[in-house]
């Protein structure tokens, strides 16, 4: 389904076209929708999209090899989610994306995205800003799970999503945080009495 301007220009706002580049971001964006419970990417999938969330809430997780989840991104709105790895190595995946709430997404191929970057050349520096970006997050996260006690690192969660603990069960937070749901409730107890 093509994509209509209005999504085109929300993704891109900081951003101003002409109405052939509009015309152009119009065509390779497509509108797909999601409910609850869906599974849009399995572990050893070929990955070739990404995805801008216009709605909704999605998680990608990894399952280890004792069958034990653990979440490593929350896709909110105006957020992008993937299986990076696997897009941008052209491997498979090792990531799974589940829908938490129903969805609106925006899908653009990885083809797609270098046909962008040949015709459209500011969306180009868009992307890498993004990335790195997520780069800088996906960094601090890192130095958080191994410097940060599991209440430091709850407090962080909520401040970075204040609205998602509606949209998401108690496990995908725990497994978010690297605890056990137990450890999850007595840390919001513990929180609650201050």
């Amino acid at each position: 389904m093509k994509t209509d301007t209005s999504k085109i220009k929300e993704i891109f706002k900081d951003l101003t076209f002409s109405d052939f580049e509009i015309s152009i971001l119009e065509s390779v964006f497509h509108k797909v929708t999601y409910k609850k419970g869906a599974v849009i990417l399995k572990a050893n999938d070929i990955v070739t999209m990404q995805y801008y969330i216009y709605d909704g809430c999605l998680r990608s997780y990894h399952i280890d090899a004792q069958g034990k989840e653990h979440t490593v991104q929350f896709g909110i709105k105006d957020w992008w989610i993937s299986d990076y790895t696997a897009f941008f190595t052209t491997s498979k995946s090792i990531m799974n994306i589940e829908v938490l709430k129903d969805a609106t997404l925006l899908r653009l191929s990885h083809k797609d995205k270098d046909y962008l970057y040949a015709q459209i050349p500011k969306i180009e520096s868009f992307f890498r800003k993004k990335l790195e970006r997520a780069f800088a997050a996906f960094q601090k996260r890192i130095l958080s799970g191994l410097s940060q006690t599991a209440t430091q690192r709850y407090i962080n969660f909520i401040n970075k999503y204040p609205n998602i603990e509606r949209s998401v069960k108690n496990y995908h937070i725990a497994s978010y945080l690297g605890i056990t749901t137990e450890s999850l409730s007595r840390i919001r107890k513990e929180l609650s009495r201050h």
